[in-house]
């Protein structure tokens, strides 16, 4: 079993920066690909950002590309998900997930294990 627990959530204006921090425990995550989703009210849940389990490959989705950046420390066993120039469209749920030796991008349906979910408000 892996435990995911994010952080750095927050309120933030539009513009600003937050940056979220994944920590996992229970397993090591070097065999894991990672993944950040968010869900908003209303919407269903989508990845933004995505990063395989070598760290070789990452994806984002058009909607974040230059100003999301994921990244892991498999020593830390912790993920990150640096957020720059946010938008009010950027408020949702971001919840870590693992998906076992994934390329880096993946479903919903493709995951492991969740996060419970980390709130982020971008105000304008």
């Amino acid at each position: 079993q892996v435990q995911l627990v994010e952080s750095g959530g927050g309120l933030v204006q539009a513009g600003g920066s937050l940056r979220l921090s994944c920590a996992a425990s229970g397993r090591t995550l070097s065999n894991y690909g990672m993944g950040w989703f968010r869900q908003a009210p209303g919407k269903e849940r989508e990845l933004v950002a995505g990063i395989n389990w070598r760290g070789i490959f990452t994806y984002y989705a058009d909607s974040v590309k230059g100003r999301f950046t994921i990244a892991r420390d498999n020593a830390k066993n912790t993920v990150y998900l640096q957020m720059s120039s946010l938008k009010p469209e950027d408020t949702a749920v971001y919840y870590c997930a693992a998906d076992f030796y994934s390329g880096g991008y993946f479903s919903p349906n493709d995951v492991d294990y969740w996060g419970r979910g980390t709130q982020v408000t971008v105000s304008s």
